[in-house]
């Protein structure tokens, strides 16, 4: 996806949150600490970060921090429950949920990802279907694989494979009370 004027400025926007926001940005230092190779945290906690601050809400708590790794050596459940213990004894004021994207394509039945952003692709909403990372020289990437118009525009809209679930988007947005 080529990038647009506006999708650049919302990456350097989201970038700016980020660095900005000290709980954000220690979270993401967190994981990056495990050194794992392909990585990222993303859905709830980019979105809630950037509508809150469109919304001029006070931080809404997080259910949990959606931590991505693509790791196709080990599909087990296992992996990442060692991960999320890892996490805990670093941060356990914080809501993990680590899921490996490499496995991802089992469970939801969808073809194999290529890697974490590609794995992305097949979220349900395209407000969702944002991440970041951080390196060690604290520089954020965003990975965001249908652009970042429809979350800095608080619009919920199916992604393309999301379109043959329907039944799921709605379940969601019951769930979520999105408006």
């Amino acid at each position: 996806m080529a990038a647009s004027s506006s999708n650049r400025a919302h990456e350097k926007n989201l970038k700016r949150l980020l660095e900005n926001d000290t709980r954000s940005k220690d979270i993401l230092r967190t994981v990056r600490d495990l050194q794992m190779s392909d990585w990222a945290i993303g859905a709830g906690f980019i979105r809630t970060l950037v509508w809150d601050t469109i919304s001029h809400k006070k931080s809404t708590p997080l259910d949990d921090v959606d931590v991505l790794l693509f790791d196709p050596s080990d599909l087990s459940k296992t992996a990442e429950q060692k991960f999320e213990r890892q996490l805990i004894k670093m941060r356990s004021d914080i809501p993990w949920s680590v899921k490996n994207q490499a496995r991802m394509h089992i469970r939801n039945e969808t073809k194999a990802a290529l890697n974490t952003k590609d794995a992305m692709r097949y979220w349900l909403e395209t407000p969702t279907a944002v991440a970041a990372r951080i390196d060690t020289k604290d520089q954020i990437t965003i990975l965001a694989p249908f652009g970042l118009d429809d979350l800095f525009k608080m619009v919920i809209r199916p992604t393309p494979v999301a379109h043959t679930k329907m039944e799921q988007i709605a379940a969601r947005l019951a769930l979520k009370d999105w408006r």
